[in-house]
């Protein structure tokens, strides 16, 4: 059996991030990928252009429709635009069987808002405890918890602030600091620091879609927590190296770099 995977995020119209980065990810990985959207959005290389969230009542119809018939093996979560969206979410995936990588979406690769303002309480209280995995950037991390990144001796500090809202791991993506892309993952007991090659390429875009759906594809083929974040983080770094320019703006990193 195909182990089956599923994403609840928003639709990226130009193909690179959300749940179109997601589906690829989970294929190019060995997975079958389900979705359930959350939001759609007009996005292409410069911006994004609009956004229209789904109602609660389609999310959640979608989310019960996959995993009572079908069920999942992983589930990972991205753009959740509304308080609404996320508690509603939050209780959808307590009650599944399966773990969770949370993505806590706040804006795009340029800087677009994909979260209201309003909706930061319900990730830190009913999302972020629901968690097997949380996988926020930087300026999430700053938003969630008021910790301010500015080397990689602070990553410690601000993996135990995430860590306090519940999830069971976290990993802080140290990407946009200087130097190699250095990521800590970690339970509060265990440290795992992940190195990886800065990269000269500038196309980008997704790469945080594509790292949250990439450990939860490798946590459905029966991997650890730390063997699926280390294979998550090789899969992407290859991607972001594949990189490929698209559109006037900022490219998507390479999805099926792995497959040849």
């Amino acid at each position: 059996m195909i182990p089956g995977v599923l994403t609840v995020a928003g639709s990226d119209s130009g193909g690179g991030a959300g749940i179109q980065a997601d589906l690829k990810t989970m294929l190019a990985l060995g997975v079958h990928g389900m979705s359930v959207i959350t939001a759609v959005t007009a996005q292409n290389s410069v911006g994004v252009q609009g956004a229209w969230e789904l109602p609660v009542e389609a999310v959640r119809a979608q989310y019960r429709s996959v995993v009572d018939d079908i069920g999942v093996r992983a589930v990972k979560t991205g753009m959740l635009s509304s308080a609404e969206l996320v508690e509603a979410v939050a209780e959808l995936i307590a009650g599944t069987d399966a773990p969770a990588v949370v993505d806590p979406v706040g804006v795009s690769k340029h800087g677009d808002a994909l979260l209201a303002p309003s909706a930061l309480d319900s990730v830190r209280t009913a999302l972020l405890p629901v968690a097997t995995v949380a996988t926020p950037n930087l300026d999430e991390v700053a938003h969630l918890t008021g910790v301010r990144v500015e080397s990689e001796d602070d990553l410690r500090r601000a993996a135990e602030a995430v860590l306090a809202f519940g999830p069971r791991w976290v990993v802080v993506k140290g990407g946009h600091l200087a130097g190699d892309a250095v990521d800590l993952l970690t339970d509060g007991s265990q440290e795992h620091w992940l190195r990886a090659p800065r990269h000269d390429n500038r196309h980008t875009h997704g790469t945080g879609c594509t790292l949250a759906s990439a450990i939860a594809s490798q946590l459905a083929k029966g991997q650890t927590v730390p063997e699926a974040v280390m294979a998550a983080k090789e899969y992407v770094t290859g991607a972001i190296a594949a990189g490929f320019a698209l559109g006037a703006g900022i490219g998507p990193v390479h999805h099926g770099w792995n497959l040849g």
